[in-house]
């Protein structure tokens, strides 16, 4: 799965940034391969020519700052911190090591935000969603999943669309990538209910002969909570009392487990020690519903709060803060607005509920958790890829080398780790789903919905120029690596074993490497 899902994230991603590129892009001068920003005639305005951001490392100490700040290509798209301006314009060039060092360390907890977030946060709410509504895991893959992982992406396209010299097809075509992405959601709700509707009916005409087989995770959790013995029970008060709101609010926000602290190794607890301030912050803006709890999980006081604090993380998030700060009318920001009306609904919830009852609507705080957990996923992706790009820039990789392992690798950590922890909590077939649902997700929606909203702007075509052999590299990848998986899958049943996903990870670094190669001219055509 982890293959099929790098593969074709990968080699999409890189397709649809070439389509973008070649309708934006200006020309490249071949003697010196500086980018020179498009020039629009109505505009009128003087654009500043676009250098490679790594011609950096071979200036003046003394003019690497200002060619940071001044030179385009050495914006990050998103992101809180800008890296680059932190090695070049904060560090002494005799400490570039330590520089180097530190974003690395950051990197590595940057991966154990994403970690947290997805196994704690992230995937429990997506479980409780699809118990709610009654989902199948694959449909749960192919929607709510493929949204959660694909919704920044298809905001960055709305952005990438916005402008009117990037945006344009023919209406009918935006309608077809819209509507195909129905066809392919609706196909898979109609299988799944084909294949329920015949397995009930099979059930009914065969006899229990063996007994149910449950999955491994299954299996574990069956087994835990028949032969461990609760010690809680130990710690319980023998008078029964009624906790205040104030207590309730600090046991819910504490993310330390005193009993299973005692218990642990010292690896362990020092990990744990590293994952509190993440923890407490998560327990803090993401609600978590636990369908298997009496209680649902419900906190009267941290819900409520929740209703403030999570719209308010999900507008400071989403595009880095743009929208938040956006202000309406000119006078009053996103984010005030969002405070406001969420500081009424929490009241009105406080005072409307109590503390030993969920509400009858408290499963729609999955929906807000699973929002709010996903752009922090987003949001720590982001960094990822935003440091890595500076480390290519520090260390002179090439653009190209660049989009193929770095950025390509940090694109994706935040989608790898939303699959993979799914897969190891026992909902392998939702991940499986969502590695094709995000893709095809991304692709249709936000290029046709970007493009939709754009048509009366602009009556451009996007043209898509196969310029080298690269290019054709990328899509003899994607359509070898569909063509194995089409006839492999069916082929072993439907039963994917540990051969296909090596079969899969061992194609992918073929790829890498045929790639590389192309790129520095070890693989080429022959000229006539």
């Amino acid at each position: 799965m982890a293959g099929r899902w790098l593969d074709l994230r990968w080699a999409l991603s890189v397709l649809c940034v070439l389509l973008m590129a070649e309708t934006v892009s200006g020309a490249r001068d071949s003697s010196t391969g500086a980018h020179v920003s498009p020039q629009f005639p109505a505009s009128g305005v003087n654009q500043t020519p676009v250098v490679d951001c790594r011609k950096v490392c071979g200036l003046n100490v003394s003019d690497r700052c200002d060619f940071i700040r001044t030179n385009p290509d050495c914006r990050s798209d998103g992101g809180y911190l800008d890296y680059l301006e932190g090695i070049f314009c904060h560090f002494p060039p005799n400490l570039l090591p330590l520089a180097v060092t530190l974003y690395v360390s950051w990197l590595l907890y940057l991966f154990l935000i994403l970690g947290v977030t997805a196994a704690k946060f992230f995937c429990p709410n997506l479980s409780a969603i699809s118990t709610t509504l009654k989902l199948s895991h694959n449909v749960a893959g192919v929607t709510f999943l493929a949204f959660g992982n694909g919704a920044p992406d298809i905001f960055s396209a709305l952005v990438a669309f916005s402008d009117p010299h990037t945006a344009g097809l023919a209406l009918g075509a935006l309608f077809g990538y819209l509507g195909l992405y129905v066809f392919y959601v609706v196909t898979v709700i109609l299988c799944t209910w084909i294949y329920r509707w015949q397995r009930r009916g099979s059930l009914v005409y065969s006899m229990p002969v063996t007994p149910e087989i449950l999955s491994d995770s299954e299996e574990d959790r069956v087994s835990s909570n028949s032969n461990s013995y609760d010690y809680g029970d130990e710690y319980r008060p023998l008078l029964f009392y009624q906790e205040t709101t104030a207590q309730i609010l600090a046991r819910a926000l504490n993310p330390l487990d005193y009993m299973k602290w005692r218990r642990k190794s010292a690896y362990w607890k020092a990990l744990k020690v590293f994952k509190l301030p993440v923890e407490f912050l998560l327990l803090l803006t993401v609600p978590v519903v636990d369908p298997d709890k009496d209680d649902r999980n419900w906190k009267r006081p941290l819900n409520c709060l929740h209703l403030v604090i999570s719209p308010l993380v999900v507008v400071l998030t989403l595009q880095s803060g743009t929208y938040g700060v956006y202000e309406i009318g000119g006078l009053v920001p996103v984010w005030v607005v969002v405070v406001i009306a969420g500081t009424a609904l929490a009241s009105v919830t406080f005072f409307a509920t109590s503390d030993s009852q969920p509400p009858r609507l408290h499963w729609l705080f999955a929906f807000l958790g699973f929002l709010t957990s996903a752009l922090w996923i987003n949001a720590a992706a982001t960094e990822v890829v935003n440091i890595l790009r500076s480390l290519g820039v520090v260390f002179r990789l090439s653009n190209t080398v660049l989009g193929l392992t770095l950025l390509a690798w940090g694109n994706s950590i935040g989608d790898a780790f939303s699959d993979f922890t799914l897969a190891r909590q026992g909902y392998p077939r939702m991940a499986f789903s969502a590695c094709f649902g995000g893709i095809i997700f991304n692709i249709l929606v936000g290029v046709g919905l970007g493009c939709l909203l754009q048509i009366s702007r602009s009556h451009t075509e996007v043209k898509l120029e196969p310029d080298g052999l690269l290019v054709w590299v990328l899509a003899g990848a994607l359509g070898l690596s569909l063509v194995f998986s089409l006839v492999s899958v069916p082929l072993q049943c439907f039963q994917l074993s540990r051969v296909y996903g090596i079969c899969l990870l061992l194609f992918y670094l073929n790829f890498l490497v045929v790639a590389l190669l192309t790129e520095f001219g070890v693989i080429r055509l022959k000229s006539t």
